[in-house]
């Protein structure tokens, strides 16, 4: 089924929350301080306080990389990543969604209402991190938006443990993951400060680690072309959305009930945007093993 994901490369990534130099520049930086608290443990797995500094990313064989580097705090807060890959989608997410992970909390719940993206944003599929508990471990869920199915890609480590491998997903193929591979790197204590409303102008130039996922493009409708990705923090039941968000909400405070948030009123563009190529050829680490559960 996915024979033709497989690339040649003299280069590999490592999924381990860390944007290699294979990445390039970053392709969003933030500019607002955190509403999230500003996480000095510096530790690879927990953090207290969440922030999104900066976004890097790339399509190369057959994989869309994405490193929203920052922090997620170890509270079971929430990464929101949803990706416009194909024609169609969703600009206000609607009550026809699947409930996976606790989708329906960010959509209409029958008045009318519902997030909003940036103007030209459709959302066609979502993957959404959390990570916490004693022992530390991260959580991954996945919904095709517009009234499709959804999952849970499985649990995962930190700092590239398990060569970014989720285990114990329930999806129909890649071993319950859809092959998807993922890890985080909590240990930034650099970027952006922690900001009141207004949170005042922060940067994040110069963070490189957080949350890094390798999405085989089967798994997002196998695009051919660009692809528009807006990620942000959310409360622990997706019931709270911060002001971190990445293309940058400049100077905006934290945003409250999902459902009443619109991205359009926000300065800025409110998505990235991620092309075809790395400045090297990538393909994951642990491709070798990945592929053995498709044959």
């Amino acid at each position: 089924m996915f024979a033709s994901l497989i690339a040649t490369s003299a280069f590999a990534v490592a999924v381990d929350g860390t944007a290699e130099v294979v990445y390039g520049p970053p392709l969003a930086i933030q500019d607002t301080n955190t509403g999230f608290g500003d996480s000095n443990l510096g530790q690879v797995d927990y953090a207290n306080g969440s922030e999104l500094d900066a976004a890097f990313g790339g399509i190369d064989g057959g994989f869309l990389y994405l490193v929203l580097a920052g922090n997620l705090e170890s509270n079971f807060n929430k990464l929101e990543i949803f990706i416009d890959s194909k024609g169609g989608g969703e600009n206000r997410l609607l009550g026809t969604n699947s409930n996976q992970g606790g989708f329906l909390r960010m959509c209409d719940d029958g008045s009318g209402n519902g997030l909003i993206f940036e103007t030209g944003f459709e959302a066609d599929y979502w993957i959404s991190p959390t990570c916490g508990g004693a022992p530390f471990a991260m959580y991954v869920d996945y919904v095709v938006v517009g009234g499709g199915v959804g999952y849970y890609l499985g649990q995962g480590q930190a700092g590239g443990g398990g060569g970014g491998a989720l285990t114990g997903g329930n999806a129909p193929s890649g071993g319950g993951s859809l092959g998807v591979l993922a890890s985080i790197n909590n240990s930034t204590v650099a970027g952006v400060a922690g900001g009141g409303c207004p949170p005042g102008a922060g940067s994040g130039a110069g963070v490189t680690t957080g949350f890094e996922v390798a999405i085989p493009l089967a798994a997002i409708g196998n695009p051919t072309s660009c692809v528009n990705v807006v990620a942000f923090v959310n409360g622990s039941s997706h019931d709270y959305v911060s002001n971190q968000v990445l293309g940058a909400a400049t100077g905006a405070c934290n945003m409250a009930d999902p459902r009443s948030v619109d991205f359009r009123q926000q300065p800025g563009v409110q998505f990235f945007t991620v092309c075809p190529g790395l400045p090297t050829s990538a393909t994951p680490s642990t491709w070798g093993r990945v592929k053995t559960l498709y044959r």
